[in-house]
């Protein structure tokens, strides 16, 4: 298979039909092999309209939704990145073009070691991957002037809010289905506030469930 020029096919026909338009972010789909990321016969699927399952329950994102997020958080070269649930790491290297550094949190112990492994062999040296729970961050490294989630949420823990720097965003898919928000958050002056920006179906991340409440 041609990966290279399926992935200019990916870039032309699946992400710059759905308004993306940052030439960053094109030439860093371009430039990163999606099929590094997946192994054995899933290699022959790197490039499909879809997500890419890696693991029970865990997927790499569609990359047009991905780029879609990563278009409305506005990475600059300079900026801190935290990527909640990396999975195999594509996200990561992605983002490391754009980013002065990545952290990448994976609470999967196989899933964070792949991570870890083929970012190391790709060359993305400003990746750093975290093995830990993924509601938890990554405490350590912040604070980050930019925080994604790989994956739909249902709620925010306060502890991800509190690794955000001042002046940074956070960019997160709420809810389920057709239904889901794409949210914008910003933190200004200690107060963070949030807008929505499109409606946005992802599959969901683990960890950020809601907690039923009993009620008489």
């Amino acid at each position: 298979m041609d990966f290279e020029a399926a992935r200019i096919k990916m870039v032309d026909n699946q992400i710059r039909t759905t308004d993306v338009t940052d030439l960053r972010i094109l030439q860093a789909f371009l430039s990163v092999p999606r099929e590094a990321f997946v192994t054995g016969p899933r290699q022959s699927l790197a490039y499909i309209d879809g997500d890419l399952p890696i693991g029970p329950g865990r997927f790499v994102m569609e990359a047009s939704p991905f780029a879609k997020l990563l278009q409305l958080v506005q990475i600059d070269r300079d900026d801190r990145v935290l990527d909640i649930g990396c999975g195999t790491g594509y996200s990561a290297a992605i983002i490391s073009h754009l980013a002065a550094s990545v952290v990448a949190v994976e609470s999967d112990t196989d899933l964070a070691s792949a991570a870890t492994a083929t970012l190391a062999r790709l060359g993305h040296d400003s990746c750093r991957v975290v093995e830990a729970p993924l509601a938890n961050g990554a405490a350590d490294g912040a604070p980050y002037d930019v925080i994604l989630f790989e994956g739909a949420v249902d709620v925010i823990p306060d502890a991800i809010f509190a690794q955000l720097a001042e002046g940074g965003r956070l960019v997160a898919v709420e809810g389920l289905g057709n239904a889901a928000a794409a949210m914008l958050y910003l933190k200004e002056e200690g107060v963070v506030s949030g807008r929505f920006a499109f409606n946005c179906s992802i599959r969901p991340l683990p960890g950020f469930e809601r907690t039923a409440k009993f009620t008489f």
